[in-house]
């Protein structure tokens, strides 16, 4: 009898029946739609520039308008799961995220094609946060670590598959088809979803999902990137550049008001108070703020400046999203052996320093070798900054403290995108020359390696800190 058990206990361990690598297969694809999504279209940028005869920089709201939407939405959307369903929501962000990718391959011009981005941010912030949570309620048992890392891994998967397919189809095909390519990975997650994965909620979550903060909160950042974007054509003191300002601003302090004052709301403020949550959680965001930057400049230096075709761009960028993916995959073992503060700032270091040295490098072969650097700096410091804060708050406030940080990473990144393209058309002089300007581009590519290097020694006084050890990591989700 007690042998029976004992094996009973090593087949649950090791075996996953095919209902389970049902559900883990619709979890996994879900992820890694979304990743290849986004990585694939930094490729993209210049080839649909060319199509719609406008200039590069102007697309950057492809980036930063899915970014906004995805960071403004995603608590609330992984509160809309615990709430109406985690299944019911993320087959309903699958079926958005298929429609509007139909709609943005049909795109007839770049602001079609920008709302329509913006739209699909909000279909993601409905995907993102919930397929780890669909594993998790369904795997009880000590089965749920593999299957959580199986998830991730089909998400790093993604951020490394994403520059291949978006460069292969860009040349081969039709960047529209880029689009066309996520609905059957739509339809084939959302198929699963239905027929394999239970519906299952919270049934001690609270009934408010704070679409008030959410939607101001993306209103006055929205206002303040338009202002950002567009104060060398309106000018920085026209009226129109000042109202965007003030309207900005004041979205953003009645979200602060909203916050305080709701019971269930986005963000919890009063972690902002917590000095060394709010020291790493800048550091996980200065390190996410260099990423964006890095694929999205890199995508332009490499294609517009080096004269390379989408595919050997391509190519190129497998080195920064594997080492990037790999340090994130890796992230969790090592943290277990190290203080994730201390891995953060080594991450920032590297990545630093390698930014420098990739501005200075010529030939492709060497500059391939230091972008895979890069991405091993940069996937430590992002990935571990959600291990790193949730040593700093209470238990009870776990969960605020990770979509504050989630949050925090994917909203200052999409500002930094906004701001980078202001500032690269600046040190050009045109933007129609500013994609094509490798000084320029060499020059805000420096500006991220210094900000790397500055959150690396933002991190120090907490490193220098006697603490207990720090707990085993929690699962975290991979950044945009």
């Amino acid at each position: 009898m007690g042998v029976g058990k004992v094996g009973a206990a090593t087949s649950d361990r090791r075996l996953f029946s095919g209902r389970d690598r049902a559900v883990i297969a619709a979890a996994s694809l879900s992820m890694l739609l979304v990743q290849m999504d986004w990585f694939a279209l930094n490729l993209m940028l210049p080839v649909i520039a060319r199509d719609f005869s406008t200039p590069t920089t102007n697309l950057q709201w492809l980036v930063s308008g899915y970014m906004l939407t995805l960071g403004a939405l995603m608590i609330t959307g992984g509160r809309a799961a615990d709430v109406h369903g985690r299944r019911t929501v993320i087959v309903w962000g699958l079926v958005g995220f298929a429609v509007v990718s139909v709609v943005c391959a049909a795109a007839q011009n770049e602001t079609w094609l920008v709302v329509a981005r913006v739209v699909q941010g909000a279909a993601a912030a409905m995907i993102f946060p919930v397929a780890v949570a669909v594993v998790t309620a369904y795997f009880r048992d000590d089965r749920q670590g593999r299957a959580v890392g199986t998830v991730l891994a089909f998400s790093a998967i993604g951020t490394a598959l994403g520059p291949f397919v978006g460069g292969v189809f860009a040349e081969h095909v039709s960047w529209r088809a880029v689009f066309l390519l996520n609905v059957p990975f739509c339809a084939v997650a959302a198929f699963l979803m239905l027929r394999f994965v239970a519906d299952t909620r919270d049934e001690e979550a609270g009934h408010g999902l704070d679409l008030p903060g959410a939607v101001t909160v993306a209103g006055g950042l929205t206002a303040l990137m338009i202002a950002v974007d567009q104060g060398g054509h309106w000018g920085w003191a026209s009226a129109a550049t000042l109202a965007c300002l003030a309207a900005g601003a004041l979205l953003l302090v009645l979200f602060v008001l909203i916050e305080r004052r709701t019971a269930e709301p986005l963000l919890d403020l009063s972690l902002l108070r917590n000095g060394p949550f709010v020291t790493v959680t800048l550091a996980g965001a200065v390190s996410n703020i260099v990423y964006c930057l890095v694929a999205v400049l890199s995508a332009l230096y490499l294609q517009q400046a080096r004269g390379l075709t989408p595919l050997d761009a391509g190519l190129v960028f497998l080195a920064l999203s594997v080492g990037a993916g790999a340090a994130s995959y890796w992230s969790g073992h090592l943290a277990q052996r190290r203080r994730p503060e201390a891995l953060m700032a080594g991450g920032m270091l590297l990545s630093g320093v390698g930014l420098l040295v990739l501005t200075w490098t010529d030939p492709l072969a060497l500059y391939t070798a230091v972008f895979a650097v890069v991405g091993l700096g940069i996937g430590l410091g992002w990935a571990l900054t959600n291990v790193a804060t949730q040593s700093y708050v209470p238990s009870g406030r776990l969960a605020a403290a990770s979509g504050l940080v989630l949050t925090s990473l994917v909203l200052l990144g999409a500002m930094a995108v906004a701001v980078a393209a202001t500032v690269l058309e600046v040190l050009s002089g045109s933007e129609q020359a500013a994609a094509s300007d490798a000084a320029a581009i060499e020059t805000v590519l420096r500006g991220a390696a210094l900000l790397s290097l500055l959150g690396a020694a933002g991190l120090l006084p907490l490193i220098r800190r006697q603490r207990a050890p720090h707990p085993a990591p929690t699962v975290n989700l991979p950044s945009l």
